[in-house]
C-alpha cells in the first residue's frame, strides 16, 4: 500500500495557478485530496466539514498586488479572515497547515533577504499576508498543532495568467501581430522560482511538527530586459522591445532570498534552472497555440 494512500490532504485554491498542478502531483503521489475553490464557495464564510483531515494547503487567496491598492477590504477580508476560518479547521481537526504567505519584507536592507531581514509589507496585499501569519502563529502556539508557512518570491511555469510578468512577455513575443514587446520598465529585478520546485516544497513541508517560516525561492534575481532576452533566444524570435518607462508604486529594484534555511531543514533545493523553466512554459504556450489552431 503507498504510504500516502490514507493521507487526507486539503487544498484550497486547487483551481489555481499553483493549486490545480500541486493536486496533480498529490493524486499522482498517492494522497487523497479534498478541493476547495472560489466555485464552490467564500473561504472567508464557507462552513467545512469533514471527518479526517491529516494536513491544509492554504492556497485561497486575492493575489494582484496592483488591485490591491483598489480594494484593500476585500484583500483583507479574504486572505487574513479566510485564513482564520482555515485556522479554525486545523484546531477543530487538529492538522496541520501549510500557508502560503508572500514576499513582506519590502525594500531590501541587504542582499540576499533572509527570515530575519526587517518586516516592511509594500502593500495592501503583502500587509494582508503578514496578518495572516501573525494568527497562523498564534493558533499554532495556542492551540498546538503545527504550522508552515513559505515566504514565496514570484512562482511561474506553465499555463499561469497572463497578468503577470513571464506570461505576459511570453504572449507578446509569440504573438505574431505584436511588432515590439511593451513592458513598464526594464530595471527590476526579481527571484523567479519554477512552479514545480515550489510544489516539491510544499509537499516536504508535511510532517512538519513546529511553527515556522521558511523564505521560497531560486536564490537569484533577473532583470525584465533578461527575461525578454532569455525568451527571445530560446524561442527564436527576433523582436525588438521597450519600456514604458512606468514605475510602480513602492518599487524595489532589485529582491532574491536566502533559501539556506529551507535547504537545511525541508531538504528541498529548487531544480530547474531559470532557462529550463522558460523553455518548459514556451513549449506549453505553443503547445496551446497550436491546439487552438486546430480547434478552429
Amino acid at each position: 500500500m503507498d504510504v500516502n494512500s490514507q493521507k487526507r490532504i486539503l487544498v484550497t485554491g486547487s483551481n489555481g495557478f499553483i493549486g490545480k498542478r500541486l493536486v496533480n502531483k498529490l493524486k499522482t503521489e498517492g494522497f487523497l485530496v479534498e478541493e476547495f475553490d472560489h466555485h464552490v464557495g467564500d473561504v472567508s464564510t464557507f462552513q467545512f466539514n469533514f471527518d479526517k483531515l491529516d494536513h491544509i494547503v492554504h492556497l485561497a487567496s486575492m493575489i494582484f498586488v496592483p488591485k490591491s491598492w483598489e480594494n484593500p477590504l476585500a484583500f483583507y477580508q479574504t486572505n487574513v479572515i479566510g485564513t482564520i476560518n482555515i485556522l479554525e479547521l486545523c484546531r477543530k481537526m487538529g492538522c496541520a497547515l501549510t500557508y502560503i504567505s508572500s514576499y513582506v519584507y519590502g525594500t531590501p536592507q541587504y542582499l540576499p533577504v533572509d527570515e530575519n531581514h526587517p518586516i516592511n509589507p509594500a502593500s495592501p496585499y503583502n500587509h494582508s499576508k503578514l496578518m495572516a501569519e501573525d494568527v497562523c502563529k498564534y493558533f499554532s502556539s495556542t492551540f498546538s498543532f503545527p504550522v508552515t508557512i513559505f515566504r514565496p518570491v514570484n512562482i511561474y511555469g506553465p499555463n499561469q495568467n497572463t497578468i503577470f510578468l513571464i506570461p505576459k512577455i511570453i504572449e507578446q513575443a509569440l504573438d505574431p501581430a505584436v511588432t515590439s514587446i511593451q513592458v513598464m520598465d526594464l530595471r527590476p529585478k526579481r527571484d523567479f522560482l519554477f512552479i514545480d520546485d515550489f510544489i516539491d516544497a510544499i509537499i516536504k513541508s508535511f510532517g512538519q511538527q513546529t511553527f515556522n517560516i521558511f523564505n521560497i525561492g531560486s536564490g537569484f534575481s533577473v532583470s525584465v530586459e533578461e527575461i525578454i532576452k532569455t525568451i527571445l533566444s530560446l524561442s527564436g524570435i527576433d523582436k525588438t522591445y521597450q519600456a514604458q518607462n512606468l514605475e510602480r508604486k513602492n518599487e524595489t529594484w532589485d529582491v532574491y532570498v536566502d533559501i539556506s534555511k529551507v535547504k537545511a531543514q525541508l531538504n528541498w533545493e529548487p531544480l530547474t534552472s531559470f532557462n529550463k523553466g522558460i523553455q518548459l512554459c514556451l513549449k506549453e504556450t505553443n503547445s496551446t497555440n497550436t491546439h487552438t489552431l486546430h480547434e478552429r
